[in-house]
């Protein structure tokens, strides 16, 4: 399994914020104060100003740092799909490879280990593949009233 993306400070409830961040972005055309998004979203500021690092690291917003700093979007919500956003985010394994935890270390257990590797690799891609048929656009749209 790929784990190159992987960070031990990243949390799984991540990529949920950053969706309802960039969502909240998605409205507003000028920089927008991290507490100010974190306000919208009853977050804690500091939890999501990492979420936005995240993002601002795969160039998916800017950042203008400052007492008048804050975050845009870099891109159009139309092209900026979820699974981009969940790529940028990635936390570590597929959450279903949790699995390869119950297995043991004999013969048996290792084809069982090899069977889960590969049934977590294509629920991963799946899920990939889900996310990138969705923009920010639409979740906004969905959500709130999108005013481009």
């Amino acid at each position: 399994m790929k784990t190159d993306r992987a960070s031990s400070t990243a949390h799984p409830k991540w990529f949920g914020l950053a969706l309802q961040a960039l969502v909240i972005l998605s409205r507003k055309s000028e920089i927008y104060p991290s507490a100010a998004i974190a306000d919208c979203l009853k977050s804690e500021a500091t939890q999501l100003r990492k979420v936005l690092a995240k993002l601002a690291a795969a160039q998916l917003i800017e950042t203008k740092e400052g007492r008048d700093g804050g975050y845009r979007l870099k891109r159009a919500p139309e092209s900026l799909t979820l699974a981009e956003v969940y790529l940028a985010l990635k936390v570590g394994e597929p959450l279903c490879s949790g699995m390869l935890d119950t297995v043991c270390t004999k013969d048996s257990g290792l084809r069982m280990q090899s069977a889960f590797v590969d049934i977590a690799n294509e629920i991963e891609e799946k899920t990939i593949e889900t996310l990138k048929q969705h923009t920010i656009a639409q979740l906004a749209e969905r959500t709130w009233t999108y005013r481009p």
